[in-house]
């Protein structure tokens, strides 16, 4: 290994980090520290946080340093939850990431299209499949959350397409798109409760105006 595989192992990109509240799926509510890293070629077209596409916009951090900042604005010792979004974090090997914050007692989250392979260990994995770039079939079984957001009416059959591949346990979700929410909540209220296999994941945080 060179010198400038250790720097790329032990750097990530980061866009932003934040203490705030989990405003979206199964643990809706909850303090987490988001980490949200650099880099994305899924390319949404409703995306939220377009700044984030360009990794080289974005530094990159040590993750000691990461884990640190992690710490201390989270400082209680227990239910400490990171939250590792993007961007498409997984464009990132972020197995020193997930050990480091495993070892600091944080629960590692991730916030991903699954669209390219699985790297890092684990507690909650939540899949958020975009037409735009398919998530590969590996990371399917792996899921504990399918997050399906829905722009129009044929986002019902994709979500459909995603849930026959996931495991029987996975928690199955839809939101509506923020732009779109006043058209398609309704559609998505309606679907609920004819299939009750899934629920509603509303947008909390930007509804309480936290990060």
């Amino acid at each position: 290994m060179n010198v400038s595989d250790v720097h790329t192992t032990l750097a990530l990109p980061v866009m932003e980090s934040f203490y705030t509240l989990q405003g979206e799926g199964f643990h809706q509510g909850k303090a987490a520290y988001f980490i949200r890293l650099g880099g994305c070629d899924v390319g949404c077209v409703w995306c939220d946080v377009k700044e984030s596409w360009e990794e080289e916009k974005h530094p990159k951090k040590a993750i000691e340093e990461i884990v640190q900042e992690a710490c201390n604005q989270f400082p209680v010792s227990g239910n400490r939850i990171a939250v590792i979004t993007g961007g498409e974090p997984l464009m990132h090997d972020c197995t020193e990431l997930t050990n480091q914050l495993h070892h600091a007692g944080f629960d590692t989250h991730i916030e991903t299209s699954g669209a390219h392979p699985l790297s890092g260990e684990w507690d909650w994995i939540c899949l958020s499949p975009k037409k735009f770039k398919a998530p590969l079939p590996e990371i399917l079984p792996l899921a504990n959350e399918l997050k399906v957001v829905v722009f129009n009416k044929s986002d019902f059959e994709w979500a459909e397409k995603y849930a026959a591949l996931v495991s029987s346990s996975c928690k199955l979700f839809l939101q509506p798109e923020w732009s779109k929410s006043g058209t398609v909540t309704p559609l998505i209220i309606d679907y609920i409760k004819a299939n009750p296999q899934w629920e509603f994941s509303l947008q909390l945080h930007k509804y309480i105006h936290v990060p």
